[in-house]
């Protein structure tokens, strides 16, 4: 669909027409359109994805027809061929309606679609997304049980043997592995290098064998998205599917989870929004002391620092996003975005559980969900204290220069 409304626009065209007051019509119309998909395909599904802990394959399929499965992908290999502002704007409205699919989208776009649209050969960008539909799943096998947060202490291991890299080791904490076709591994080469040893790989899971997918582990939130762990053993990955130079991992994943960020603080708005909207909405019907609850002072309260958090943290989730369309790189804007918008995810759905009362605790409203789903944002992607380390890093070495 957006490929059809949106051909002939370059990406640059959206950060000359932005302004923190106005987004420009061709957003909006992308705002429009998912904010209506989030109200009529996903919220009244989520409590029961949530429930079943349900992969939401019907939406993903309806998602890939409007072009929102491969988002900043070029036109030629099924994409949309938009920005990161417009990605965050699409993960954003999405997360209000369902935050597990949110996530889905955010991980798939920002980790494994852009990264293979950005970096691959035209060879394995016609190999990976040819070869499945666009509703077809990509996964971003980083993490270690033993390497988070210290990606350089990664243990799976890649041999080189003929024509042919040899994978060996288990990922953990990966996004959407139960329903994956294919993904981007990370390995290292020569554990004595630390991270100069780091390089990607490109895994079709059909021809992978050797590799297992673990069962998805039990969430506490966004049940509806699987998390899984992979287990390599002797995965023979051809030498033409690695993903930029041999050694390169370290720093092309850094540069890719600057975009993670940016998907990961927009699903965080979008729960904080709904959340938000449920509050308003419970507190017009509900009396208490004779009145409706949004005339008491302390439930205005709460509804004023809910909306100026918001407000606040939109801004700079868009700050980022515009700087990684014009610059590529944007680190410290994006731990900035990440951290306050996970924060205010978690802050918004305190407040419209305590705004309910006992209606917030029970299941058949969504204000648990939205708790549940707004705690992983201050986890994944870096965890808070990693961003705030970044940001300290980053401003103490700008001050210094």
């Amino acid at each position: 669909m957006f490929r059809r409304i949106f051909s002939g626009k370059v990406q640059g065209y959206f950060i000359r027409q932005f302004s923190v007051c106005e987004l420009p019509q061709e957003l909006q119309d992308i705002q429009k359109t998912c904010r209506n998909f989030a109200n009529r395909e996903l919220k009244p599904v989520a409590a029961a994805l949530d429930a079943n802990s349900r992969f939401p394959a019907e939406q993903m399929k309806n998602l890939a027809d409007l072009g929102l499965m491969r988002v900043t992908v070029d036109t030629e290999y099924g994409g949309s061929n938009l920005n990161m502002l417009a990605l965050s704007l699409v993960v954003e409205e999405l997360s209000s309606g369902c935050g597990a699919t949110g996530s889905i989208v955010s991980i798939h776009n920002c980790l494994y679609a852009d990264m293979l649209n950005r970096l691959g050969t035209k060879q394995q960008k016609e190999l990976f997304f040819g070869k499945y539909p666009r509703e077809t799943i990509g996964v971003f096998a980083l993490s270690e049980s033993d390497a988070g947060s210290d990606v350089a202490a990664l243990d799976t291991m890649a041999v080189k043997e003929g024509d042919c890299w040899i994978l060996n080791g288990t990922k953990a904490w990966v996004t959407s592995a139960a329903e994956a076709k294919s993904g981007i591994v990370f390995a290292t080469v020569d554990s004595e290098l630390k991270h100069k040893g780091i390089t990607a790989f490109l895994l079709d899971f059909d021809q992978a064998a050797g590799l297992k997918v673990g069962n998805p582990e039990d969430k506490l939130g966004i049940r509806a998205s699987s998390t899984c762990s992979l287990y390599l053993e002797n995965v023979h990955i051809p030498v033409k599917n690695v993903l930029g130079p041999i050694g390169g991992g370290f720093r092309i994943a850094m540069e890719q989870l600057d975009r993670a960020r940016i998907g990961i603080a927009s699903q965080a708005l979008g729960i904080a929004q709904a959340a938000l909207e449920t509050a308003v909405q419970y507190a017009k019907q509900r009396k208490a002391f004779g009145q409706s609850l949004l005339e008491l002072s302390p439930v205005r309260m709460r509804i004023a620092e809910m909306a100026v958090r918001i407000e606040s943290a939109r801004l700079l989730v868009r700050k980022a996003a515009c700087e990684i369309d014009r610059n590529g790189r944007a680190t410290k804007a994006c731990s900035m975005a990440k951290w306050i918008a996970s924060e205010t995810a978690t802050f918004a759905a305190h407040n419209c559980q305590q705004i309910l009362g006992g209606m917030g605790y029970v299941k058949n409203m969504p204000a648990e969900r939205y708790y549940r789903d707004a705690r992983i944002t201050e986890i994944y992607g870096g965890v808070t204290d990693v961003q705030k380390a970044v940001i300290a890093e980053l401003t103490i070495g700008e001050m210094n220069a």
